[in-house]
């Protein structure tokens, strides 16, 4: 998400008055860059740890919103930028939802490459013996998930811990298989949003907080409950 935000903040420096549509374009592109980075990332430093993935894509995130943030206040462009550094759906109106329509044929795609993306995470050689494209699979994911992330952001804004804790907590209850998966997912991810969303609107009534605050709280908490329990798991092991 947050080269996400920095596509947008570039669309904006750039082209102050483009479309809509010309930000996604700019934040599906940084998304996609951004994600084969980090992936090549993970890839040179062999990491031995899974936990260490998120935790790695947390700082590299940190480093890319400290980088936007420092853009944005050179060139004054912190209030244009601030509606994507929270998420907010106040700022969702007409001819600007829309867009999430895009993210239904990638789900559709998602779903019909669910198999063999839970082969991929079984890893690179096993992939390839089953006669698979491992990098083809890699290139295919990472373009799926770096364009709905754009999406998200260009509409609603940035939704901390919401692609971290939800699809950790269905691979520990549901297992890693891909297709039955997803549906929990969007499912416990939607109820997620919603009671973040009520709770935001009921604490300081009549007045409103960002979604991304009050999932940001949650998020955090869940994320180091989640934490502490593999590590317990880990030493009784």
């Amino acid at each position: 998400m947050e080269w996400a935000k920095l596509g947008i903040l570039i669309a904006l420096l750039f082209f102050p008055t483009g479309h809509i549509l010309l930000k996604l374009v700019f934040a599906v592109i940084c998304s996609i860059c951004g994600t084969f980075l980090f992936v090549k990332i993970i890839d040179f430093i062999k990491v031995k740890d899974v936990i260490f993935v998120p935790l790695l894509g947390i700082m590299m995130g940190g480093i890319v919103a400290s980088f936007t943030t420092f853009i944005s206040l050179r060139t004054n462009a912190v209030q244009s930028i601030g509606n994507w550094l929270n998420g907010n759906f106040a700022i969702i109106t007409s001819g600007r939802y829309e867009i999430l329509y895009l993210s239904i044929p990638l789900l559709a795609l998602t779903y019909l490459f669910a198999n063999h993306f839970t082969i991929v995470g079984m890893g690179k050689d096993f992939t390839n013996n089953l006669g698979l494209s491992y990098e083809k699979l890699i290139n295919i994911a990472l373009f799926i998930t770096a364009t709905i992330t754009a999406l998200v952001v260009v509409t609603v804004g940035t939704l901390p811990f919401l692609g971290l804790v939800i699809p950790n907590i269905i691979s520990i209850y549901r297992g890693d298989h891909l297709k039955n998966a997803i549906p929990h997912t969007m499912m416990l991810g939607a109820i997620f949003v919603l009671f973040s969303d009520i709770v935001g609107r009921i604490v300081v009534y009549p007045y409103e907080i960002n979604i991304g605050l009050t999932i940001g709280v949650f998020g955090t908490i869940i994320f180091l409950i989640l934490l502490m329990k593999g590590r317990k798991n880990y030493a009784q092991q």
